[in-house]
């Protein structure tokens, strides 16, 4: 069958697209995804995602090149290879950064379609909020947010501690005004994760026109000379090709520009050396990678209240009977937004998720006793990285250099160092009292700058945000233009965080479900 249009990628863009495409009922659509079905409970169960990160049947499992500012560590990156992709495993904040990014998006871009006052239009459109709707938020989109049913007692007394250093208390990061302390809204309904796949893909999946492929991993694009026909995608052992009108990559910041080169698009000299045949020589293709490198103060807790020793048959018979209870958390609960004084215009530049439980390593490394974490990330990182292949063979996994705290002013390590003492400065409020026990992390004995840069290089890691890698634009680096077309190859697209010029001062997911609404206007008026 030859489709009107093929997605590669069932993530936060892909699950959009598809919902939104198929509405059409002439418009034949195929939607690939290299994962499985979302059918683990512990991707619908909130506080599940602490289950998640090891489970590679859901995660691509990447890992970054070593990291020279790092003390020459491998970072992990979990990316979602499911259903929902990183919607379906991640903390479910929804935040959509400062109305002054996406202004600024449109200068880079050269196109006005991609300033606040329009990009709004789509975080409208995506939002189903329970709180309702307003001037700067919708109430009726696929994509529900609410308020968290059960919070941490720590959770509350982290907001009140900020309140006490002087901070504002925020009850909206995506109300007129970023800066402040609160409690995040999360992506649930009735308590739920509501990833793209619950929210948008389960309404669309038995519509006719709408086909999906799980378990089906792309190999790379087809061309007729230089327009994209069609894929050649894996499934069930076999080597399957499908065509179509339009071929869109939803694979985000590390898929998107992997399929890309193995197409034979990208940096042509880098894809010779592979082996690769040049369809279209484009410099940008994996380049700009940006992310938000984050921080973590751990602080031991004096008293029994954290979520360090849960039972978990207990939370999850709770969640089931009532959803209701620990179950409901994003774990993530808290957070705020600062501005520092290195900040070069009214935008916050530091991000901070509170947790009540004692987070090392991704949770991956368990520590003993009960305590709370605070993360510190800056929002607007100078260091760029990159995405390359490792080998001509699909199945291997690219290569990943983020290249983090290689901005040659510095700027990055001072926000790092930053973060980590207003972090301090928080715990050591007076609302913590009652439960403040020693400092895990940094350590007492770390104080002056140089240690506590010390120990930013040997415990600094990723808050899951990669983007940039497809950057949209209007010059000769650029890889697709400002409506997601790739520059010199008719019939494709790439729709999803990879596009992104510059970083959101947030958490992505939003901005990236937003791209997608957007993508499919400019895709249906085509």
């Amino acid at each position: 069958m030859k489709y009107d249009c093929i997605i590669v990628g069932a993530g936060s863009a892909g699950c959009v697209l598809a919902n939104r495409l198929s509405e059409d009922p002439n418009r034949r659509v195929l939607l690939l995804e290299a994962g499985p079905s979302d059918w683990h409970p512990f991707i619908h169960m909130p506080a599940g995602l602490a289950k998640l990160a090891g489970n590679k049947s859901v995660n691509w499992d990447y890992s970054t090149e070593p990291e020279a500012q790092l003390d020459n560590r491998r970072l992990w990156w979990p990316r979602g290879k499911v259903l929902g992709g990183s919607s379906s495993i991640n903390a479910m904040c929804y935040i959509r950064g400062d109305a002054r990014d996406y202004d600024e998006w449109a200068r880079l871009v050269g196109d006005g379609r991609w300033a606040w006052q329009n990009v709004l239009t789509y975080f409208k459109r995506a939002e189903g909020n329970t709180r309702g709707a307003s001037d700067l938020h919708g109430a009726d989109g696929p994509l529900a947010v609410q308020d968290l049913r059960c919070r941490n007692v720590l959770t509350d007394v982290f907001v009140t501690g900020a309140g006490e250093c002087g901070h504002a208390l925020n009850p909206d990061f995506n109300g007129a005004h970023q800066e402040g302390f609160g409690a995040y809204q999360v992506t649930q309904k009735n308590s739920a994760r509501c990833s793209t796949a619950v929210g948008y893909l389960r309404p669309a999946q038995k519509r006719p026109n709408l086909s999906i492929r799980t378990h089906a991993r792309t190999e790379r694009v087809l061309f007729d000379g230089h327009r994209a026909i069609g894929v050649d995608y894996r499934h069930g052992g076999r080597l399957t090709r499908a065509e179509g009108g339009e071929v869109i990559l939803c694979g985000g910041a590390i898929n998107s520009p992997q399929l890309l080169m193995l197409s034979g698009i990208g940096p042509a000299d880098h894809l010779r050396a592979h082996g690769i045949r040049v369809v279209q020589d484009l410099g940008g293709v994996g380049a700009n990678l940006q992310d938000h490198l984050d921080i973590c103060t751990l602080q031991q807790c004096t008293q029994p209240v954290s979520y360090d020793r849960l039972n978990d048959v207990a939370v999850l018979l709770k969640y089931l009977a009532k959803r209701d209870g620990p179950g409901t958390s994003n774990i993530a609960e808290a957070g705020g937004f600062v501005r520092t004084k290195w900040a070069t215009d009214e935008r916050c530049d530091l991000q901070f998720h509170f947790i009540p439980a004692l987070l090392d390593d991704h949770g991956r490394h368990r520590l003993p006793g009960y305590g709370f974490t605070m993360h510190a990330c800056m929002l607007r990182p100078r260091s760029r990285g990159t995405i390359r292949l490792a080998s001509a063979d699909p199945g291997t996994k690219p290569e990943i250099r983020a290249n983090y705290l290689s901005d040659a002013e510095g700027y990055d390590l001072k926000m790092l160092i930053e973060g980590v003492k207003r972090s301090r400065d928080i715990f050591a409020a007076p609302a913590f009292d009652a439960y403040r026990g020693a400092e895990v992390y940094p350590g007492a004995d770390v104080r002056d700058d140089a240690a506590i840069t010390a120990f930013i290089r040997r415990k600094a890691e990723t808050v899951y945000h990669p983007v940039g890698t497809c950057r949209m634009g209007n010059d000769d680096d650029a890889v697709v233009d400002a409506a997601l077309r790739v520059r010199g190859v008719p019939g494709l697209r790439v729709v999803d965080a990879s596009v992104m010029p510059t970083l959101p001062g947030g958490n992505t997911n939003a901005p990236t479900i937003m791209i997608a609404e957007h993508a499919a206007e400019l895709i249906r008026s085509a």
